[in-house]
């Protein structure tokens, strides 16, 4: 079992050595390269650790907010653009203008067919 620990101990300060090495300058944290591969090899357990929780620049990562409790507290998701519609926005009015006066029309049909009593 010792020298189970020793071996992990072992193997986690060469990968240590090799990460400090190879990572560029700019993204190391807090001291030189250098000074970091004195406190890796002097304190193998200790400097491991250090440097892989302080020492090290990780790639920034997307943030993410934590999930809301009320559905009513969350932002209302934007619409999708679509790309694919190159008409003009008096187009697009038209159209929609189209639309409400052709709802309207068929809720003005069911109600005549209400009054009539026709089953259809």
């Amino acid at each position: 079992m010792p020298y189970l620990i020793s071996l992990v101990v072992l193997a986690g300060m060469i990968f240590a050595l090799i990460d400090i090495i190879t990572r560029d300058q700019s993204l190391v944290k807090h001291m030189p390269k250098t000074i970091w591969l004195f406190v890796v090899i002097l304190l193998p357990f200790l400097g491991t650790v250090l440097w892989f929780a302080i020492g090290r620049e990780y790639p920034q990562r997307e943030v993410r907010r934590a999930p809301q409790f009320a559905p009513w507290a969350t932002e209302p998701a934007a619409a999708p653009v679509r790309r694919s519609d190159a008409r003009s926005t008096e187009q697009q009015l038209a159209d929609l203008e189209r639309e409400i006066e052709e709802e309207r029309l068929r809720a003005e049909l069911a109600r005549r067919r209400r009054e009539l009593g026709d089953p259809a």
